[in-house]
């Protein structure tokens, strides 16, 4: 889990297709590395070091302040998409997390289409 949490963020760092979703985070990514991996380590039933460290992860209360429509969550998926191909190397094993991360990326969006007109983001 370390090294795909790595691998993601300096994905973010490099790809041009990812500065928008980069510009979301602090300027350091350090802080934001750690978290993601301890969360990583808890939804795939290992430590639980988020809810230890932080709290419940409330992925969608967490990330609301921030605009996440259809953009947002394919530069997020073309990152992870990567760091899995790069760190994971056992095809079923990597399939099922790229479906279980796209439910989770599509879950996370709130603007778009994701929110009719007239409606506050969900």
């Amino acid at each position: 889990m370390r090294a795909l949490t790595d691998r993601f963020y300096d994905l973010m760092e490099e790809r041009e297709d990812a500065r928008g979703i980069l510009a979301l985070h602090p300027g350091s990514l350090e802080r934001s590395r750690q978290k993601f991996f301890w969360f990583l380590c808890g939804w795939l039933g290992g430590p639980q070091h988020y809810m230890e460290q932080i709290g419940h992860p409330r992925l969608r209360m967490r990330h609301m302040p921030y605009a996440i429509g259809d953009a947002e969550r394919d530069a997020w998926m073309a990152c992870m998409d990567q760091a899995l191909v790069e760190q994971v190397h056992d095809a079923e094993l990597r399939t099922g997390l790229r479906a279980a991360f796209a439910r989770m990326a599509d879950h996370l969006r709130n603007t778009g289409s994701q929110v009719r007109p007239g409606e506050a983001p969900r």
